[in-house]
């Protein structure tokens, strides 16, 4: 993000910033239009820009003069981000001639300020300190001390990434002369900056972010080319969703879409889309309607066996907004009530009239509409946001009333666009909660529905679902200078790719997504209060600004990827394939170092001023300077092949260390005051694999794949820690549950693999 984009998002209200994180189709809501910005003076030109693709073609009319912004800065963040700190520092003084040895001596006076004031600068002031090293290094260039220069550049990974030369460095190690490569080689922060460097520069594929200009198509278009130009047209982006589409635009066809089909779609689209902004309802019926709720869908006006008017249909609901004087308002149905609909007709003289009928529960009357040629489109859109709602009940998950809303807009835009006699069959393509609710009914078990509470997407706004890989909850009031509206606790969601989803735990909105490297993330944690660490599969821990929300910092000292990180007093330790390396968290320089005897470690934890290390068979307990003290391990795990520990919990107060297998469905227990007896085994049944597991008061959660309603989905197994046995199974996610982590002890949130992506939030008891 460059630093307009920061202010944009920082002074634009709480709703329009989760809105536009939103991948679901923009209505204003019932707030929005009760307050002043819907004045006509402000809407002048919106349909306008909302309506057609080729704004470069379209004179805009000469409106008068206002003012070039709509928006009121916020004058007290303004006026801070003006009065940023200035520090300056004051280079020798030039008073000798411009001869070699006078130049030279100059640069030594340079290097000699800027290393007294690099000195004396505390390790908080990082991006200070960044500069000085920038401003030395160049200055190391001009003597032709290469390494000493690179060896400051390197330094900028530590306190300042944003303002690494990748250019300037690429170049000065290509011309390191054989001398200098040696040197450089012999030292283990230049050999992995050359290493960088030389990676980068082999990379042939780069990421294409230039921005895009839409325009219409010209020629027919096959799926995959189909798919692009509707995510890239900002209609919808989920790949599923497009393939429904692609089906429902090509029934009857050939399986391509021409350019005239594909721009009365997109027209259709944009106008309606648009025609929401004018819908103009009276106050009285906007203060019976919920604040965030928005007119979807209007039809035209029908007779009812409540009146005349047009039936509007919220995200929430279905109400008649009757003629005749002021418009009025009367209730048709929550889609959370509704019990029945049917397309019907009714004889009228010799004329049988296309009928919608909604039955609703504990309502003797029956809703009737004599919608006529709307009737059949009316009665799937009906259909599948009522099923949209029922599933987002039983599954605790609001996003399933986005999904229903953006098919019933689809549906309507297919219908609007396409002539033909098989429209209505077109548009049922794209009836996916109708036909998963008639076709797969999906039970949640009682358990489950009683223990879960909420389920995010943290993959909202991407094309597919992404993994969940890592958890982390950070509580609230973290430091005294953050803003009141900054306090809330937070959920990290470390996904594929690099890419972490940041929500508000108050609220459960996602306030902030950001991209670290391009691999897989591995662990997070909150070193300190402004920090959070994030070690990935590229070997590299990503440092994170909580405040401004951005990695200005990364620690590139691992060679393999990074498993596992944790805060003891000491600083925070990291471990990577057998190598542990404790760090000073305010200085970020490496206290000490050590490499286990083994090949692969998977997680680490600190007890008892020991670190316990699970690797390979067998867990090790060592100090913090790696000398191993005790080793755990049992027979069972001795077979062909061999069996390795994936992960482990301790439970100090009940002297007990408990640790799973991968591909294996057995948890094993310890004794921690008598390591030497045989582990006890608990088989978890109807498990096909444990994956991670989380110690929450006085239970274990554990987390995998098992057997439900006959199909395999992810699991999670509460264990009673004292007896050891299987309080409950939880069965909310589509497929393995990859990640766990506890919010005070009070809720526990569990990440799923790609097929779902999601996250559930999970009552303690």
């Amino acid at each position: 993000m460059d630093a307009f984009a920061h202010l944009e998002l920082s002074t634009e209200r709480e709703e329009d910033r989760l809105g536009s994180m939103l991948d679901s189709p923009r209505r204003p809501t019932m707030e929005k239009m009760g307050s002043k910005r819907f004045r006509p003076e402000y809407m002048i030109s919106k349909r306008m820009g909302m309506s057609l693709p080729n704004l470069q073609d379209i004179k805009p009319k000469d409106y008068p003069a206002r003012n070039s912004s709509l928006r009121r800065i916020n004058t007290k963040l303004a006026a801070r981000l003006v009065s940023k700190s200035v520090s300056t520092f004051k280079i020798p003084e030039i008073h000798f001639p411009l001869v070699g040895q006078c130049v030279l001596s100059y640069y030594i006076d340079f290097i000699s300020h800027l290393s007294r004031a690099i000195n004396i600068l505390p390790p908080e002031n990082s991006a200070l300190l960044a500069r000085y090293f920038y401003l030395r290094g160049l200055i190391g260039l001009m003597q032709g001390k290469l390494l000493n220069a690179l060896s400051d550049f390197q330094n900028l990974y530590k306190t300042d990434v944003g303002i690494f030369p990748a250019d300037l460095v690429r170049k000065v190690v290509e011309t390191l002369p054989p001398s200098d490569r040696s040197q450089a080689e012999q030292k283990p922060e230049l050999k992995r900056l050359i290493s960088q460097v030389l990676d980068k520069q082999r990379e042939i594929v780069k990421v294409d972010d230039h921005v895009k200009n839409f325009e219409l198509p010209k020629t027919h278009m096959q799926l995959d080319d189909f798919v692009k130009r509707i995510q890239e047209s900002g209609i919808v982006k989920d790949i599923d969703t497009i393939h429904r589409l692609f089906d429902a635009l090509t029934v009857g066809h050939q399986k391509q879409i021409d350019p005239e089909t594909f721009k009365d779609f997109y027209n259709y689209w944009k106008e309606t889309e648009s025609e929401a902004q004018d819908v103009n309802l009276p106050p009285t019926v906007i203060a019976r309607l919920d604040k965030n709720e928005c007119v979807y869908k209007l039809s035209a006006s029908v007779k009812t066996n409540k009146g005349v008017g047009k039936i509007a249909m919220t995200q929430k609901r279905l109400f008649l907004l009757t003629e005749g004087g002021q418009p009025g308002y009367e209730e048709i149905a929550t889609f959370r009530d509704i019990e029945e609909v049917k397309s019907t007709t009714v004889a009228f003289l010799l004329l049988r009239i296309p009928t919608l009928k909604i039955k609703v529960m504990s309502r003797k009357e029956v809703f009737e509409a004599n919608l006529k040629s709307e009737c059949d489109l009316w009665h799937l859109m009906v259909k599948e946001m009522w099923a949209g709602k029922k599933m987002a009940d039983d599954h605790k998950d609001p996003q399933y009333i986005q999904q229903a809303l953006t098919n019933v807009l689809l549906m309507d835009a297919v219908v609007g666009a396409l002539q033909s006699s098989k429209i209505i069959y077109a548009a049922s393509k794209l009836s996916y909660f109708d036909k998963m609710r008639n076709e797969v009914p999906m039970m949640v078990p009682k358990t489950t529905a009683e223990t879960l509470k909420h389920k995010i997407n943290p993959s909202s706004g991407e094309t597919f679902p992404q993994s969940v890989e890592f958890l982390l909850y950070t509580p609230g009031q973290l430091d005294t200078v953050e803003k009141h509206g900054d306090a809330h606790p937070k959920l990290w969601c470390a996904l594929d790719e690099g890419k972490v989803a940041v929500f508000d735990a108050s609220t459960w909105s996602k306030q902030h997504c950001f991209k670290v490297g391009s691999s897989k993330l591995k662990c997070m944690v909150m070193a300190e209060q402004s920090q959070v660490w994030i070690g990935s599969q590229d070997s590299i821990i990503y440092i994170i600004n909580t405040h401004s929300m951005s990695c200005n910092k990364q620690l590139n000292d691992h060679r393999c990827e990074v498993k596992d990180i944790i805060v003891q007093a000491r600083g925070s330790l990291s471990s990577i394939d057998g190598t542990v390396i404790a760090w000073n968290v305010s200085t970020l320089k490496v206290n000490h170092r050590f490499q286990l005897p083994c090949e692969t470690l998977t997680s680490i934890k600190f007890h008892n001023n020991r670190l316990w290390c699970c690797v390979g068979s067998c867990i090790l307990a060592v100090t913090t300077t790696g000398v191993v003290r005790q080793k755990v391990k049992t027979e069972e795990l001795v077979r062909d092949p061999p069996l390795s520990l994936l992960t482990f919990q301790l439970c100090p107060e009940r002297d007990q260390l408990w640790a799973s297998c991968s591909g294996s469905p057995d948890l094993y227990v310890w004794n921690l005051a008598d390591l030497s007896t045989p582990a006890q085994k608990i088989s978890l049944q109807d498990c096909v694999e444990i994956t991670c597991m989380m110690r929450v008061k006085n239970q274990m959660w554990v987390g995998g794949r098992g057997l439900s309603q006959g199909k395999i989905k992810g699991k999670i197994f509460v264990v009673d820690a004292e007896k050891k046995t299987v309080e409950k199974e939880l069965v909310g996610h589509i497929n393995t549950v990859k990640a766990l982590c506890s919010a005070e002890d009070r809720y526990v949130l569990s990440g799923s693999g790609k097929e779902e992506g999601k996250v559930a939030i999970w009552k303690v008891e």
